[in-house]
């Protein structure tokens, strides 16, 4: 059965460079100083990880060939250019995507691309995602919060007209919770993957559901990762007590629910998650068309993703759908 992985990550030397730059300053944001204690440390472990990150080219494909993926869908990891000055940020995307391009045209049948921008000069990162279709690259990357800052914002318009213009998706990926509301997240180590990230994610998708940003792009194709940060678990809440605060006059009434939304414009990826129970309620609720397989490499284990996959209670059809179906009509792959 071929599979195609969809939330596999990758950086250039220039950005993990210049992350160690922004660690060192006194004005970090306190999430990203997080990172910098742990997975970005300068430890061996952290070091093989940093090797495989770089890597886009034949150690990568030997890893595929060894756990059973076909093809990887690469982005930039977390958190990307989201750390820069604009100016910085623009350029340093607009290299990473050129050497994506490069490796993709390598080894077209085995990697795809999602082209990084800079949300923090909205203009140029319109004008980015159309050099990343002409690219050949399949989508983009947002690391969820830049600054502080989330995508509802009027100022982003430009980043969604693009995306409709172009018909090209966004993985909508996590990143450790900005500085408004990162300080509870700080002990114990809830900043990270385990916690932080899905309740930062989670918020930035229901804020573009709620302010409306659907509505106003209806075409608009977001991609959540780790079984949709949570938000397929509480779908029927959420419309629930939309409907009571409309009632009340608390938000202002939207043209659809906010689960017709999420049903019509996202898409999730199993990336990090290898639960039956997880993966079953994400089809009952979403429906196996709207569920991509990811192994979320070099941060998860790609062999037990692969095994979770081909041993998971699933119809043939369902299998088939997760496993390569949904990401080849997503991405134009075949």
């Amino acid at each position: 059965m071929k599979k195609i992985a969809v939330e596999e990550a990758f950086v250039t030397a220039e950005i993990a460079a210049e992350w160690k730059k922004v660690l060192a300053r006194s004005d970090v944001e306190p999430g990203f100083a997080k990172m910098g204690e742990s997975i970005l440390a300068d430890t061996p472990g952290n070091a093989l990880l940093h090797g495989r990150l770089i890597d886009i080219g034949t150690g990568r494909i030997a890893h595929m060939d060894k756990v059973g993926v076909d093809m990887q869908v690469l982005s930039l990891t977390s958190p990307g250019v989201q750390v820069f000055a604009p100016d910085l940020a623009v350029r340093l995307a607009a290299d990473a995507n050129d050497a994506l391009a490069e490796a993709v045209r390598a080894t077209p049948t085995r990697l795809a691309g999602l082209g990084a921008i800079a949300p923090q000069d909205p203009v140029a990162a319109a004008r980015e995602i159309e050099r990343i279709k002409a690219l050949g690259l399949r989508g983009l990357i947002v690391n969820s919060h830049t600054f502080g800052e989330y995508l509802d914002a009027s100022r982003y318009a430009p980043i969604f007209e693009a995306m409709e213009a172009t018909g090209l998706p966004m993985y909508l990926h996590p990143r450790e919770p900005g500085p408004g509301m990162v300080q509870p997240f700080l002990d114990y180590g809830l900043y990270f993957a385990g916690w932080g990230f899905a309740a930062e994610t989670g918020l930035h998708a229901m804020r573009l559901i709620m302010s409306g940003t659907f509505a106003r792009y209806p075409k608009l194709k977001i991609i959540l990762g780790h079984m949709g940060e949570g938000i397929p678990f509480w779908l029927q809440r959420i419309d629930n007590r939309y409907l009571l605060q409309v009632k009340i006059g608390a938000v202002e009434k939207l043209p659809r629910l906010p689960s017709e939304y999420f049903l019509d414009n996202f898409v999730i990826t199993t990336a990090g998650v290898t639960s039956m129970p997880a993966l079953r309620l994400s089809i009952d609720v979403l429906g196996a068309e709207r569920i991509l397989f990811a192994a979320d490499f070099p941060y998860e284990d790609d062999a037990e993703a692969v095994r979770f996959l081909e041993g998971a209670a699933l119809t043939q059809r369902e299998r088939e759908l997760i496993a390569h179906q949904n990401a080849e009509r997503l991405f134009a792959l075949s």
